[in-house]
């Protein structure tokens, strides 16, 4: 048996029978088009629904297959049974996808595990791409430990605190350009019910790695807590991982939206949208829904950096991004899709034909001086483009860390650890048991996991 065979085998028992099931409906679900091994002139991408990638999808055919000639089949799945179906395709190096969408979550593990294509001679080569127009912590976020990049930003985000202007104003309220915790639960106690079933906040509730567990393990972080230590202990039962979840817990169950246990991204967003909350910890990536045409909020929403207690910052740092699989036999093709998609040309194209507001941004440098999406970005674009430079993926609390990672620790291990511990934290959520018997069972998991690093 080989090197390769043994960490596939390895990281396949890792992630657990879950996800080997979940890929195989992803499989059984028929879709997908022609093979890697068809003609040149076709590629196959794998990714993620996500509205930008929806966008994408509708404005290929029109421009980047007339303007090269290359055809690309997609399969658009879910997240969780996207995230799936590539393990299973890139693990096996089947060849079925030549590009998929995959995060920085993802890319150190890949490529160590020899399982992406490097990208650095074709950025190095294609002067209209300019690689050095992406942003710092990205590019950073994207390379492996053997200094190379393996994928492409398709758009960046970080987190930040989103908040109604006109709600503070009749309260007298004043937010504070970089908050406090502290500061932000006594505005939530001081807006709830400010608007006939208006709550104060909307926090994620929601199971899941990459769900709840991902604004909690930033107060987690910036409260002076930490998942493990240097020396992979696990640091679940700390008093700092126990107060940062004890103050999350009784935020949103005091403060926030109504069935905060089921709630996350997609149901905060739309409770932002419709005036059932006067402020939202989240994703920068939010901002552009909020301030779409049409949207009932737009031009009320104000932005402020991410909460902080010990650090001077706690944003996350996340991109959707594009990965070639080493397996392809279509490189080149498969190169020139990324470079469109990633490129300058495409967040032009989609700010004149859909709206600049939805263009793919938080990834690249130039995006922050072209004045049209400024016009129409003006709320939010600074305070995104701050937060995602001062998201540091290294050292993002108090005290030193055994891997990457602001939101999640960077081992294929945690996408199943972060769901197991989301799970007890979203009980306690919901009442059904105390922050102290939730972290117990956490710890419990997570020594497992960091035994095994060991």
């Amino acid at each position: 048996m080989s090197q390769l065979q043994e960490r596939r085998i390895g990281l396949s028992a890792r992630l657990g029978a879950g996800v080997a099931l979940a890929a195989l409906l992803a499989g059984c679900s028929g879709a997908g088009g022609a093979g890697s091994s068809g003609a040149d002139d076709e590629i196959n991408v794998l990714m993620v629904n996500n509205p930008q990638m929806v966008e994408l999808q509708k404005l290929t055919a029109d421009h980047f297959t007339k303007d090269t000639g290359i055809k690309v089949h997609f399969t658009v799945l879910p997240e969780n049974d996207v995230r799936d179906k590539i393990t299973q395709d890139f693990s096996n190096q089947a060849g079925q996808y030549d590009v998929a969408t995959i995060s920085n979550f993802e890319v150190p593990f890949y490529a160590k595990n020899g399982w992406l294509h490097p990208l650095d001679t074709y950025s190095a080569e294609d002067k209209a791409f300019d690689q050095k127009d992406i942003l710092e912590p990205l590019q950073e976020s994207l390379t492996a430990e053997d200094g190379k990049l393996y994928a492409e930003p398709f758009y960046g985000e970080s987190s930040f605190l989103m908040y109604r202007k006109d709600v503070f104003a009749e309260k007298n309220l004043k937010m504070p350009e970089k908050p406090t915790w502290q500061q932000v639960a006594d505005l939530a106690a001081a807006t709830d019910g400010a608007r006939k079933g208006m709550k104060g906040i909307c926090l994620r509730g929601l199971p899941g790695w990459g769900e709840v567990i991902a604004p909690l393990t930033t107060v987690v972080n910036t409260m002076g807590g930490t998942w493990f230590d240097k020396d992979w202990n696990a640091k679940l039962d700390t008093p700092e991982f126990k107060k940062a979840v004890e103050f999350y817990v009784d935020l949103v169950r005091k403060h926030g939206e109504a069935g905060a246990p089921q709630a996350g991204y997609a149901e905060c967003l739309n409770n932002m949208t419709q005036g059932k909350s006067a402020m939202w910890y989240d994703a920068t990536a939010g901002a552009g829904s909020l301030e779409a045409s049409g949207s009932p909020v737009k031009g009320k929403i104000g932005y402020v950096a991410a909460p902080v207690e010990k650090t001077d910052s706690s944003g996350w740092l996340y991109t959707w991004a594009w990965g070639m699989q080493k397996a392809s036999k279509k490189t080149d093709s498969a190169w020139k899709f990324i470079s469109w998609a990633s490129g300058k040309e495409y967040e032009n194209l989609v700010g004149r034909t859909v709206g600049w507001s939805d263009v793919p941004a938080g990834k690249r440098a130039s995006t922050y001086a072209n004045q049209d999406y400024l016009k129409e970005a003006s709320a939010f674009a600074s305070v995104t483009r701050q937060a995602i430079s001062s998201a540091n993926p290294r050292d993002p609390g108090t005290q030193p860390r055994p891997t990457v990672g602001i939101q999640f620790v960077d081992i294929p291990e945690f996408t199943d650890l972060g769901t197991k511990v989301s799970q007890e934290i979203s009980s306690a959520i919901a009442g059904r048991q105390s922050v102290s018997s939730a972290l117990k069972n956490a710890q419990a998991l997570a020594e497992k996991v960091g035994k095994e690093q060991k």
